[in-house]
């Protein structure tokens, strides 16, 4: 809300010396965020001057000057630039005759935008200043000519501060108003708010005016579909005015103080409209009486019904909407836009005034409904004070006879049934509890009232009626907060909290972290997705098999496309990596630790409704909500794309794939202390000879895990994404309850390793895994560590077989390995080997 300084003192007394940072600061103590300050943008010397003579001099170029002799001072007198009282001009304007009294910007001044005026040489002549157009002095956008004292009915002496005349020494200083708050939407509700913080004398403009009752203009309310049982209009007040005089201007200080705020002029009688809605914070509409046909009826939008909007978009209306209509049906969405139809136009003389109360959440729902956000349709989201639109009618009507020429008449309109509102009990005692500070019974009292509120004390506590203004004090907690804000948000206390003694972090925190930070330090890095999926995103991702695992619909999505809630972390991965590719960054290495939302298939999740009241949620209640919330396990993700090794001299680029999603599961599996076992495994949306299962072992056995693989081409190619990316998933909460509280970590030997190399030949089909395995159980506990080294198949095996060869590294924690007891190791390792899998030794 901006509000001009000058505007704002008429409704309260500000010290002489008030600048925009002592009102920010005032309106800062009661709430009101700080948002910036306006003005004109521009320095003197800008004076009145007066057109003595022209003469027009046609140019080479087609165009037509003005050499124009300007009187800037009275005679005899100085100008304001301390020059001649007569000046030399070059004017390309023509809409100005001799005699006329001009806007003159004299040498030194500035112009918004940083235009500063100085005497220089143009069309042969030394032009000593400059006349100025509407636009170039930052009061509307007419640049066709200059600016006419006359036409704004005008005639000051020449010399006069053209500056202070129109006033544009006036500035602005903006706020934020909060949806809560929507009486400050006003010149009225900001001045009241000043007067709440520093004590300054509040004169309430709606108290100026002797409202009106019109008789005998036919308005009726037809709402057979009001939302959630509200009737869209409870107020409906009309007035109307004849003989306005459409040719008349808006006078400067109208269009300074509507250009400070925010609008820009239109029309006298569209600015008047306007002027009382910032004033008075209750949106007004005028139409033009002689379009109308027949009274007015408002009622919700037939089914296929359209309406001409005054921005010239014919509409197709929604039936939620709710319309103002005459005989020939919509003239007007209801507190948001007029239609076309009935609109002021410069040939209209008679006006009808409307100055309505509608209901917030159907004004709300057209105005997105339709993307038409209106100065009136953001008030009536808000809430207006629906006491005010009898005045505010009554206040159009003056500024209409005193400015327009017109003459009020007694036709006109009264409906209003507007529910007042209800009392609040304010316990004794509950103010103080929920702020923390020991307000006194008169503090209370005060404030209360002081907001408008009428208070009555009882033996239980103080009986509290909201003002009309006020619909967003609905309870005592509301009240409460009124009082802190009243009295001062410097009398609550800032004092920390003094934290319990704790037992510090959990495993289970300190185990994530460290995975977190073991990923992190291993190149990878995190990311955080949403954790909404599409129904063919958890299609693809929801489980590892062709069964669709259930996911939960979220009841009101940010995004009707992504409504449910993941079960898997690849989505929000994958997303991530097709954002940073298309922004040019090919290499990625991405993890994310997060929750995911595993719901049993046939339950139903969530609840109706919630238990609220003033008593705290009993075990039961906390029980039933629990049950309502599906089980979230954490899962580890980690998406790899692009090289894992760059192109270099003499070596090519080697590309990531599932050897590197593995490596980075073996990375959590050393950093969690678990044992993890690899084996062939298959996903729907991976690879089907390039997936792997991951097991852990626990204390009651082996357990799934997760998964590691490559995407499928095909998939990859549909998301526009490189043909090889490398994933893996893993259950993150059964991996820390494998890992235990404990990290057992084994001694370095100070005795030498023995190394050997077996070859092993197997059927083809046989998994290299489980031959790994094999001989880790035949070695025994001398066999360090096993490695893969090379998987052969070719010329001098047997068809349909393969060649494993393990790098093997023996040790003893006691002594020197022989020879003799290393090759003894491998080869049991080898006859285990053959025993499961009928490997023989390759020689």
């Amino acid at each position: 809300m901006r509000v001009p300084i000058s505007w704002l003192a008429e409704y309260v007394d500000l010290p002489a010396d008030a600048n925009v940072a002592d009102i920010h600061a005032a309106l800062v103590k009661v709430g009101l965020e700080e948002e910036g300050s306006h003005d004109f943008d521009l320095t003197g010397p800008i004076v009145v001057g007066q057109v003595l003579e022209f003469v027009e001099e046609p140019q080479s170029n087609g165009k037509t000057i003005r050499w124009c002799q300007v009187r800037v001072a009275p005679e005899g007198h100085n100008a304001a630039d301390g020059g001649a009282d007569v000046r030399g001009i070059v004017c390309g304007a023509r809409n100005f005759f001799e005699g006329d009294k001009v806007v003159v910007t004299l040498p030194g001044a500035v112009l918004p935008g940083g235009f500063t005026i100085a005497a220089r040489k143009t069309y042969g002549h030394v032009s000593d200043g400059m006349i100025a157009s509407a636009r170039e002095l930052g009061l509307g956008e007419d640049h066709d000519g200059i600016l006419r004292l006359s036409t704004l009915g005008l005639d000051p002496e020449v010399g006069t501060d053209a500056i202070a005349l129109l006033g544009l020494d006036d500035r602005a200083v903006e706020v934020n108003v909060t949806p809560d708050r929507g009486y400050a939407f006003s010149i009225r509700g900001i001045a009241r708010e000043y007067s709440h913080s520093t004590g300054a004398v509040f004169r309430d403009p709606v108290a100026r005016v002797a409202p009106v009752a019109g008789t005998g203009f036919p308005v009726s309310i037809h709402d057979e579909a009001p939302i959630r049982g509200r009737v869209g209009a409870t107020v409906f007040i009309t007035r109307v005015v004849r003989g306005v005089d459409p040719t008349r201007p808006s006078p400067p200080w109208l269009v300074s103080r509507l250009k400070l705020a925010g609008i820009r002029s239109i029309s006298l009688i569209v600015d008047i409209t306007n002027y009382v809605m910032l004033e008075f914070g209750q949106p007004i509409h005028g139409y033009d009486l002689d379009a109308l046909q027949g009274g007015i009826v408002v009622r919700r939008a037939a089914e296929g019904e359209t309406l001409e909007t005054l921005d010239g978009v014919t509409r197709q209306l929604d039936p939620e909407d709710l319309l103002i209509t005459d005989d020939r049906g919509a003239i007007g969405l209801a507190g948001v836009m007029g239609g076309a139809a009935t609109e002021i136009s410069d040939s209209t003389t008679n006006v009808l005034i409307e100055a309505a109360n509608f209901d917030p959440v159907s004004i709300a729902r057209t105005a997105r409904r339709h993307k038409l956000p209106s100065e009136a349709s953001r008030r009536f989201e808000r809430g207006v004070d629906p006491k005010v639109a009898q005045p505010a009618a009554a206040r159009v009507v003056e500024l209409l006879e005193t400015l327009a020429g017109g003459t009020a008449d007694g036709l006109g309109s009264v409906h209003h049934d507007h529910p007042e509102l209800g009392s609040i009990m304010l316990p004794f005692g509950y103010v103080q509890r929920l702020v923390g500070v020991d307000f006194t019974p008169d503090d209370i009292a005060r404030s209360l009232a002081e907001i408008g509120s009428a208070v009555e004390e009882n033996a239980a506590g103080f009986e509290v009626t909201p003002p009309s203004w006020r619909p967003d004090l609905i309870d005592k907690a509301s009240l409460a907060e009124e009082v802190a804000r009243i009295v001062g948000y410097d009398r609550i206390p800032s004092v920390l909290p003094v934290a319990p003694p704790g037992r510090g972090l959990t495993v289970s925190q300190v185990t994530r972290r460290r995975t977190a930070d073991v990923l992190a330090a291993g190149g990878l890095t995190e990311v955080l997705a949403y954790p909404f999926v599409s129904v063919s995103q958890n299609r693809a991702f929801g489980s590892a098999d062709d069964v669709e695992v259930p996911a939960i619909r979220v009841a009101n999505p940010l995004d009707s496309e992504a409504a449910l809630l993941r079960t898997s972390l690849l989505p929000g991965l994958i997303d991530i990596a097709r954002r940073n590719l298309s922004r040019g960054l090919t290499d990625l290495a991405l993890f994310e630790l997060g929750l995911v939302f595993s719901p049993e298939a046939g339950r139903r999740y969530g609840q109706d409704e919630l238990p609220v009241g003033a008593a705290l949620p009993s075990d039961a209640d906390l029980s039933e909500l629990h049950e309502g919330i599906p089980p979230q396990p954490r899962h580890v993700g980690v998406l790899l794309l692009g090289n894992a090794v760059d192109k270099q001299p003499g070596q090519p680029a080697v590309p990531v794939g599932v050897a590197d999603a593995l490596d980075v599961v073996h990375l959590l599996e050393s950093a969690l202390a678990v044992d993890l076992r690899v084996e062939r495994g298959r996903h729907k949306s991976l690879h089907p000879g390039r997936t792997a299962e991951i097991f852990v072992a626990t204390g009651d056995g082996e357990k799934s895990v997760g998964f590691a693989g490559e995407l499928l081409p095909a998939l990859a190619h549909e998301l526009d994404l490189p043909r090889i990316v490398a994933v893996a998933e893993l259950d993150l909460d059964v991996l820390i309850e494998a890992a235990g509280s404990t990290i057992e970590v084994a001694p370095i030997s100070g005795f030498p390793a023995a190394t050997q190399d077996l070859s092993l030949v197997v059927s083809a089909d046989v998994p290299a895994g489980e031959v790994e395995r094999a001989v880790v159980e035949g070695a025994g506990e001398l066999l360090e560590n096993i490695r893969l080294v090379d998987d052969y198949r070719g010329v001098g095996l047997p068809d349909g077989a393969k060649s494993l060869t393990f790098a093997l590294r023996f040790r003893a924690p006691d002594r020197t390995l022989t020879a003799a007891e290393a090759s003894e190791a491998k080869l049991a390792g080898a006859a285990r080997a053959a025993e499961l899998h009928s490997a023989t030794v390759r020689e």
